[in-house]
């Protein structure tokens, strides 16, 4: 699938040249919908007058990038995907296996092309505010999938000139394939059944997420009438046409302007000087940079690449193991998700129609329940090696400068959490706010932005918010398929009948979700388990805002975790530890939060008494 590599005898120019076209549309789509949003709150406070199209216009902007993206990110190799047995591969064997990947990426196009253009055909229906035909908004599905068709007629690298549009032929009888002969295929089975088989076989087989789980939706309808096929590309849709989801984006965006502008240093620096000459002081400072930084960016994997950067050579100059540095600054990572505005905790809300402002509430006692217990660890593990403490205190004058260069930064997470609970701007608003805020702080008090850094920033966002929102999308009829067979329904009478007591079977689903956040990354799991879950839990008497913190103390967890791991990987690359040395340093940490999950989950008051205490 590296296809921006093709041989010389095909000129790799044009698929470049579409490719660079691609990329720019892409961020000024995105930069538009971040506009408008904060168009919207400008009028609503400075005009006060509240405006009717700007949440459609936003919608369809994101819609349009994310799929536009999709091309890029196909084009590129970026798709999120588990990385279990091809680097042990032979080259021959690893080349053999980018050709099915080629295949399989081109039925996933062929399903959206052919059924998007379908569902776009029948659909009558206009936006309220913007009046402009919702066919407008869901032509995004096929476009995109089909200029992915263009950039996959490129050679696959390792093979002939014409292995591309080979591909793209076998892909295409595939299609067919399995459109005219699911039922003979799969005989009796229920769609369920077909989508959990071909969806974890094909992701397994290290098929990019979002393909895996549309051929896997596609395979599960493929016996039925061909107008549930419509269902598809009706749900992948509607299910970005969300203006909840548009928090996503905005925080990404914000996350990574911080990096390069020079804010993300001045919080570093501050807690250098707070807690830099205690026994383990840098390692405690990773931790406090973590905490710090949790609560403006909201992204795990952000916070760990920028971290890791910055703290991880210094840690070995102090004398802290490399492989410890990498795996504490990979822990310290997770706290992003558990700590508002975690993009984990976002996603859960949406899903389940629970107010964002309540979850952000909830999470703020066992995230910092999660910051002790690492900090304790750390120090634990720096007595016994002997790390730290050889640092002098730093001075008053010197800490207060140190605060008072990083107040503009630390005053963004109360503003998020604040507004959000309070009702002054929705979840979406405060992410586009918090990226104006970042422009603001980097361009003008920390002057750390210049033209080159902001538009690689962008582009970055821009990649990371694709491959979460398409994995989304691609979930959407996942999750329809399994409601549709009353799937939810089935394994509540399992689980009630397994046990009918409310902390075993939050034990049980606890074991259950630890395994899955080994394999599955933790957006996609959301995604595919919240529509199943939540209804069991609430069920058996548990609150659902307590379950989607337990939920996603969970899933970070696996972000730890082999064969995943993706924050270990991102540590271990930036920080130059080997990956293997860096989960073994790692298990402590691990260890620590599962004692946080269990105590958040046996005690429901951690997540709900502050939620109480701050209203409904």
């Amino acid at each position: 699938m590296n296809s921006n590599n093709p041989p010389h005898d095909i000129p790799a120019r044009p698929y470049r040249m579409l490719a660079n076209v691609l990329e720019p549309i892409a961020v000024l789509l995105m930069l538009c919908a971040t506009a408008v949003v904060v168009l919207q709150v400008f009028c609503r406070y400075v005009l006060n007058a509240s405006l009717a199209w700007p949440e459609e216009a936003a919608q369809f902007c994101f819609v349009w990038a994310v799929f536009l993206g999709m091309a890029l990110l196909t084009f590129r190799d970026r798709h999120i995907a588990i990385s279990l047995f091809v680097p042990r591969l032979s080259a021959g064997s690893q080349a053999l296996h980018r050709l099915f990947l080629r295949v399989m990426t081109v039925i996933g196009c062929i399903i959206l092309v052919i059924h998007g253009i379908d569902f776009m055909s029948r659909a009558m229906q206009v936006m309220p505010a913007l009046r402009v035909p919702l066919r407008y908004l869901f032509m995004a599905v096929p476009v995109g999938a089909g200029l992915t068709l263009v950039l996959l007629s490129a050679p696959v690298r390792g093979f002939a000139w014409w292995s591309g549009l080979a591909s793209l032929v076998t892909g295409i009888v595939g299609y067919y394939a399995l459109r005219e002969g699911g039922g003979a295929i799969f005989g009796e089975s229920s769609s369920t059944a077909i989508l959990m088989v071909v969806t974890m076989f094909l992701i397994f087989a290290e098929v990019p997420i979002v393909y895996a789980l549309v051929i896997g939706s596609f395979a599960g309808l493929s016996p039925l009438p061909p107008l549930m096929l419509v269902t598809i590309t009706q749900n992948m849709s509607g299910a970005l046409n969300s203006f909840t989801l548009l928090a996503i984006p905005f925080f990404i965006l914000a996350a990574a302007v911080m990096n390069v502008g020079g804010i993300t240093v001045r919080i570093v620096d501050l807690a250098y000087h707070l807690v830099g000459h205690f026994r383990g002081g840098l390692a405690q400072a990773n931790i406090v940079t973590n905490v710090m930084l949790a609560g403006v960016s909201g992204s795990s994997t952000a916070d760990a690449s920028a971290t890791a950067k910055l703290l991880v050579p210094e840690m070995e100059k102090h004398g802290y193991s490399r492989s410890f540095s990498c795996a504490l600054t990979a822990a310290s990572s997770t706290l992003a998700n558990m700590i508002p505005p975690g993009l984990g905790l976002i996603i859960y809300a949406a899903l389940a129609s629970v107010s964002v402002g309540a979850v952000f509430v909830g999470t703020i006692l066992p995230g910092i329940m999660v910051a002790m217990a690492l900090s304790l660890v750390a120090w634990i593990i720096s007595v016994r090696n002997g790390y730290g403490g050889t640092r002098q205190r730093s001075g008053g004058a010197v800490r207060w400068r140190s605060f008072w260069l990083a107040t503009p930064a630390l005053c963004l997470p109360v503003l998020i959490v604040g507004g959000v609970r309070f009702g002054i701007f929705t979840a979406t608003e405060a992410g586009a706010m918090a990226f104006v805020f970042a422009l603001f702080c980097g361009a003008l008090i920390y002057r750390g932005l210049t033209a080159r850094n902001l538009a690689h920033a962008f582009r970055e966002a821009v990649e990371d918010t694709v491959a979460v929102a398409v994995i989304i999308a691609a979930a959407s009829p996942f999750a329809w398929i399994l409601t549709f067979e009353q799937t939810p329904q089935k394994i509540a009478e399992w689980l009630a009948a397994l046990t009918g007591n409310r902390l075993l079977l939050l034990l049980v689903i606890n074991l259950f979700l630890v395994f899955v956040g080994l394999f599955i990354e933790m957006i996609a799991a959301m995604v595919i388990l919240v529509p199943i879950l939540v209804p069991v839990v609430v069920a058996a008497g548990v609150d659902p805002l307590q379950f989607g913190i337990i939920i996603v103390m969970n899933l970070v967890i696996g972000a730890l975790t082999p064969p995943l791991g993706v924050l270990v990987f991102t540590t271990a690359r930036v920080g130059g530890a080997p990956s293997s040395s860096v989960f073994r340093a790692i298990l402590p940490f691990i260890a620590a939060q599962v004692v946080v999950l269990l105590l958040v989950t046996m005690i429901p008051q951690i997540t709900l008494l502050p939620i109480q205490w701050f209203g409904p």
